[in-house]
């Protein structure tokens, strides 16, 4: 089966934890969850460095392709839509076979496959995910039917809180600061790419 890849450049990740280092951005197609709040076009195999892409070793071979520097430094973040629909093991292994750290970052409703380096998971919908242990935990904030208590005893070594992108942006980040504040186990996560308009 080949991997659908909705877009994949060269560019700096823009939130959490690894806000700021420099990434290969590999988007996979589709999504198992409809989320109104959904700000992510993931639709289709038509952005830039999409396509299909019939074997692990062709789309590891593209993520080489567009790495500039040292690779020793070299990083993949798998994202989506939801990546765990196609990222499969024989996937990581080329991409860690040429050299990359794999970075990934789900909706947690599908178990990862042994491997991955870094695990972000930012749930949805108040839905809690299957994965209780991981790096990081971002949670779009806020949604109705979504307590970031009820997430607060996951074994992950980051919470953060992300405000809703829109046009309620500016209130939705006074409340995610406020619950911080009054939370310190929560960070705040602002989608730094979008401020300074990059991918």
């Amino acid at each position: 089966m080949p991997y659908r890849i909705k877009e994949m450049l060269y560019t700096v990740q823009g939130e959490g934890s690894n806000a700021g280092s420099v990434v290969v951005l590999c988007r996979f197609e589709g999504c198992n969850l409809s989320c109104g709040f959904c700000d992510t076009d993931h639709s289709g195999i038509d952005g830039s460095g999409g396509g299909e892409y019939n074997s692990p070793e062709a789309l590891a071979e593209a993520a080489v392709g567009l790495w500039q520097g040292d690779r020793s430094h070299g990083r993949v973040l798998c994202t989506g839509g939801e990546p765990l629909l196609q990222l499969d093991l024989p996937l990581l292994d080329a991409f860690h076979s040429r050299g990359f750290t794999v970075l990934l970052e789900t909706n947690g409703t599908l178990d990862a496959p042994e491997g991955v380096d870094f695990l972000c998971v930012s749930p949805k919908d108040g839905r809690m995910p299957v994965m209780k242990a991981g790096d990081e935990l971002k949670l779009p904030f806020p949604v109705d039917g979504s307590d970031p208590a009820d997430y607060a005893g996951l074994d992950y070594r980051h919470f953060y809180l992300q405000p809703l992108w829109g046009r309620h942006l500016e209130r939705n980040t006074r409340m995610a600061l406020r619950y911080c504040l009054e939370n310190p186990l929560w960070k705040l996560s602002l989608q730094m790419h979008k401020y300074i308009g990059i991918p």
